[in-house]
């Protein structure tokens, strides 16, 4: 009985050229180091030198944010909704590599905030990590039992009973005076 050898990666300047986009695209957009050493085959040190020429400042040090709750309060949970829901709808539709998929769904999720004036409060890092978070199946969607709408919820939500934030919104939700913040009329 014989194995099969590993196929090794041949190095190819066109595939590092891609990846050196990808990097650049993803700083762009404002991606932290983990990202971009979790979506490129580049060397840390190579992204390190490519951050710095696309920033023009080092990348921020520090672990990324690792709690489901952020995504979960009020209106964070509206802005993590309305991503999810594009970046599911692309997902299903375009066949594109997930990293694409995520850029393109950043995007729309960007002009829809700034075309309605409010402060986008959903970060392209946060944005990658609520899509671990439900690969992981640590957060998942549910409908509104009254709009129909999809919201990023906890797992174990009761979807029969579930109402979203904005059909009841907290007592405090949409008072603050502060420009670019969700309010209710």
């Amino acid at each position: 009985m014989t194995t099969a050898a590993a196929t090794p990666v041949v190095k190819s300047v066109l595939n590092e050229s891609r990846q050196i986009e990808r990097a650049a695209e993803l700083i762009r957009m404002g991606a932290r180091m983990q990202v971009l050493e979790s979506e490129t085959t580049l060397s840390y040190e190579r992204l390190i030198r490519l951050y710095k020429e696309i920033a023009g400042k080092s990348p921020s040090k520090g672990q990324l944010p690792f709690s489901t709750d952020w995504f979960l309060t009020w209106q964070e949970n509206i802005h993590s909704s309305l991503f999810l829901n594009i970046y599911e709808y692309l997902s299903k539709g375009a066949s594109l590599d997930p990293v694409d998929v995520l850029t393109k769904a950043y995007r729309l999720y960007a002009e829809q905030v700034e075309s309605a004036e409010i402060e986008a409060l959903l970060s392209f890092t946060r944005a990658w990590r609520l899509v671990k978070f439900v690969d992981a199946q640590m957060l998942s969607m549910t409908k509104c039992s009254q709009c129909g709408g999809n919201f990023v919820t906890e797992p174990y939500e009761n979807a029969r009973h579930f109402v979203c934030g904005l059909c009841n919104p907290p007592a405090r939700a949409g008072k603050s005076k502060s420009s670019g913040a969700l309010m209710l009329h």
